[in-house]
């Protein structure tokens, strides 16, 4: 790790001062995928503003909508009880995430902005257009069977690694952020960017910008939800595949319904053809199994990772089973 200047910021508009003013300069909150980062030399940031002391954690509730601060640790999200009865599918996807040190550790803010865990990108000495542009993408070439399927392109294959992003997208959350220029508000699906031919630009924060909230939206009465993660192993591990649920049911007809796809895309991924095919369906096997073979058709699978076409559609069939058959 090179050495860096540490900073500790005392007030939101400080620190967004000082970052914006310097390129080479970054945010630390709870720092467990950044500290790795600069160990491993991936990423090398001269100085370190420290935020943790700001007044961005916090779950408050108005409107119909929960505001979470950027600050928040993932532990406690999961242990607010309006979080627990009201958004399932947020409680199950962080409580899936991670070991509870981590989740004590890691802020909701980071992990909207989690780094892939993309063996290539880790490693300095494989080529990756992500961490270097323009230097190529190893993983496309080499062993791939974790990485993504969905929205990738000639020049990254990673996966996006957030459980919880997988549920926000279906939840159509909004980010608060605050920048130089004054704030902003983003939603969920216009802040994770496709790779294309730029996949070191991962979001649309510019340098110095900073989230300071996210806002979910709360499920209307009597809706069911839930997140279905698929992995190799039980414990502490990134998905294969996974689904988050959330439906609406009147009358044994579904009046509404939302889905996200994770494990197997650059970004977060919202199955918008699907919700369209089960809005207004009767649920059973054949209509969740029409809507899972939809939302993968623009899948373009390589040799290793060739499984996860097969595989996505079954999390997203039982996931809707589960979620349609479980008490409102």
């Amino acid at each position: 790790m090179q050495t860096f200047e540490y900073v500790r910021a005392t007030t939101v508009d400080e620190a967004v001062a000082r970052v914006t003013a310097d390129p080479t300069a970054s945010y630390l909150a709870g720092g467990t995928t950044q500290i790795d980062l600069m160990k491993d030399g991936v990423l090398k940031p001269q100085r370190l503003i420290d935020i943790t002391h700001l007044p961005l954690r916090g779950i408050t509730q108005e409107a119909g909508v929960l505001r979470i601060g950027a600050l928040t640790s993932m532990e406690e999200v999961i242990a607010d009880p309006i979080v627990m009865h009201r958004l399932p599918i947020v409680h199950q996807a962080l409580l899936l995430s991670a070991s509870v040190q981590l989740r004590n550790m890691a802020t909701i803010g980071g992990n909207l902005l989690q780094r892939t865990r993309c063996r290539y990108f880790r490693d300095p000495v494989c080529a990756c257009n992500k961490r270097e542009p323009a230097s190529g993408c190893s993983a496309i070439q080499g062993f791939h069977r974790m990485h993504a399927i969905l929205g990738t392109s000639p020049h990254c294959i990673a996966t996006h690694a957030s459980d919880l992003a997988v549920a926000l997208i279906a939840l159509d959350a909004v980010i608060h952020i605050r920048g130089i220029e004054g704030e902003r508000t983003i939603p969920f699906a216009n802040f994770h960017m496709l790779p294309g031919s730029t996949p070191q630009l991962e979001h649309v924060l510019s340098h110095g910008e900073l989230i300071t909230a996210v806002d979910v939206p709360f499920l209307p009465a009597g809706a069911r939800s839930s997140y279905l993660k698929v992995r190799d192993r039980a414990s502490y591990e990134f998905a294969l595949a996974s689904a988050a649920v959330a439906l609406v049911m009147e009358n044994d007809v579904i009046r509404e319904v939302r889905l996200g796809l994770g494990g197997v895309a650059t970004v977060p991924w919202r199955l918008y053809t699907a919700e369209d095919i089960l809005l207004g369906a009767r649920p059973d096997v054949n209509i969740f199994r029409t809507a899972a073979e939809a939302a993968l058709v623009a899948a373009t699978p390589i040799r290793d990772n060739a499984f996860k076409v097969e595989l996505a559609k079954r999390t997203i069939i039982r996931a809707l089973i589960t979620t349609s058959e479980a008490e409102a």
